[in-house]
């Protein structure tokens, strides 16, 4: 039988949150075979259409229908500490069937529990040794396991099921380079239907189309990412030019009204003086002066007409150009000059691990990586003065932040401003909204209470909390922080540290990323000890 042309249709979906905010309204979407990639911006509703499609959400109004079995594995995991490995892949009830049959037990309940699926226990070795996930006991409780391997687990768990559509929702998110390889060939290995949110690149460059959800619509290009953002810049530069054609186009209308303006008045004087040498009749005179008025207004409407008509083009082509705003600010008084100390680890021991010496100097940038669960998180807390070290020294010398993973530096019941201004106590309100302009915070923007923010809105204030704090930081350690951030997101924090002159210890296993903000220095964190590593 011929396979579906689509395996994913929504008609006419709505939705909108309890206290009354829209997502999604009068939507349309069709997915067919292949691995397509959903991108668009934070708060665009892409998360919110994956739990929309897996049944995790009602929707307002409209219809989803799935062609086969679908399988969905969430941005936000929840892991269970006491259940065990075969529990969460699902295959408890058979392998302990499987185990009973091979003890002797011949109750037909066995039997029947293990249908027809005699191999479970081999096929759910193998999915976890391409998963990376060699020698994981199935008896074994997956309180044990770190962020990647829960992530990992649980994808597991789905392609065992064989599923016909598989949705995905930032998996790559916690995982280390050498899980993200993994992932990386079982998305491109995936024989079904594959939907998945991302803003790694790396991972969207596996796909065969890219749907852009933005402004509650999709937009398909066909190809990687790669090739949609070819794409996108050749539209934005071709919308960008005609911007400033309709531009141009207006300034001449504006020009040409104001010139046939002046004509029409010079005129229509001339035309009342020369009647008044003439000393025509006063009804003449009326009629004259009646008919210029006339043929004046038609002008002035023909010439306001071809203005009017020329904004609506400006307006049109202003509309195909994309707002994702950009961040563009200076923190001079960031700077540090090159041969200065920032930064002094001395036989620095955490809980675990051998003694660790490092010393940074001037405007470093330096990229912390390493596997899931090494420590990098600790390492970074611990410098930052949150955790005690085993033993050992840490010297700063210089004005330093901490940008954690969870993002809980706010105060979620005050607003941006307020948030920002307890950071920056000496500075004038005034220069605390110019500030917050910068990092795109206007008008009632501010004055949003950072609980209602978006996840990349969020970043973006924690960012600007920590960048605008009095004294300014010299040294600042980021932890992950492109975790859960769209693509414009990440540009933005991109040009935020464009203009950031300090020092920089970024904890991250996004490679692209790391490689725009120009690092000097990468150290891999590995088994409690630092080394130096080239990253190519």
């Amino acid at each position: 039988m011929a396979q579906p042309t689509t395996s994913i249709l929504c008609t006419d979906l709505g939705f909108e949150w309890p206290d009354g905010r829209s997502v999604l309204s009068g939507f349309h979407l069709a997915v067919g075979p292949g691995r397509t990639g959903l991108v668009g911006l934070n708060g665009a509703g892409k998360s919110t259409l994956l739990r929309l499609i897996a049944g995790e959400l009602a929707p307002a109004s409209g219809t989803v229908r799935i062609s086969g079995e679908l399988a969905y594995l969430p941005q936000d995991l929840t892991v269970v500490a006491g259940r065990r490995v075969d529990e969460t892949l699902g295959i408890r009830a058979r392998r302990e069937a499987l185990h009973a049959i091979e003890s002797g037990d011949v109750d037909e309940r066995h039997f029947t529990a293990v249908g027809d699926d005699w191999d479970v226990e081999e096929r759910a070795r193998a999915t976890l040794d391409r998963l990376g996930l060699t020698g994981l006991d199935l008896d074994r409780t997956t309180g044990e396991l770190s962020g990647g391997q829960a992530v990992l687990l649980h994808l597991a768990a789905l392609l065992l099921r064989r599923p016909d559509v598989l949705l995905l929702d930032e998996p790559t998110n916690n995982l280390d380079a050498q899980a993200r390889a993994r992932l990386y060939d079982a998305v491109s290995g995936f024989p079904g239907v594959l939907l998945l949110v991302s803003h790694d690149r790396e991972l969207l460059d596996r796909v065969d189309q890219i749907a852009d959800l933005r402004d509650g619509e999709v937009t398909w290009y066909g190809g990687n990412f790669s090739a949609y953002q070819e794409t996108l810049a050749a539209e934005q530069e071709s919308a960008e030019r005609t911007v400033r054609n309709a531009e141009a186009d207006v300034k001449r209308q504006k020009r040409d009204l104001v010139e046939a303006t002046q004509r029409l008045a010079k005129s229509a004087a001339y035309g009342k003086a020369r009647s008044v040498r003439r000393n025509d009749p006063k009804a003449l005179a009326d009629k004259l002066q009646a008919k210029g008025e006339e043929t004046a207004g038609r002008l002035r409407g023909m010439h306001t007409e071809r203005l009017n008509e020329a904004k609506e083009r400006l307006a049109a082509a202003e509309e195909a150009v994309r707002d994702d705003a950009e961040i563009r600010i200076d923190l001079p008084r960031t700077a540090v000059p090159a041969g200065r100390t920032v930064l002094m680890l001395e036989k620095l021991r955490l809980a675990h691990g051998g003694a660790v010496d490092l010393e940074l100097r001037g405007p470093e940038r330096v990229a912390l990586i390493g596997r899931n669960g090494s420590g990098k998180t600790t390492l970074l807390r611990t410098v930052a003065g949150e955790l005690a070290p085993a033993e050992g020294m840490i010297t700063t010398p210089v004005p330093m932040r901490h940008l954690p993973q969870r993002l809980d530096l706010l105060d979620d019941g005050a607003t941006v401003f307020r948030n920002v201004r307890a950071y920056a106590p000496a500075a004038t309100d005034n220069e605390v909204r110019a500030r917050l302009a910068r990092f795109l915070f206007r008008g009632a923007k501010a004055d949003q209470p950072a609980g209602t923010l978006s996840g990349g809105e969020r970043f973006r204030a924690t960012l600007a909390a920590l960048l605008l704090a009095d004294p300014p930081p010299q040294l600042l350690l980021l932890d992950e922080p492109t975790n859960n951030l769209d693509l414009a997101s990440v540009r933005q924090l991109t040009q935020a540290l464009a203009g950031y002159r300090g020092a920089l210890i970024v904890a991250s296993h996004d490679y692209p990323f790391l490689r725009e903000i120009g690092i000097t220095r990468w150290l891999e964190w590995d088994g409690g000890e630092l080394h130096p590593v080239d990253p190519r």
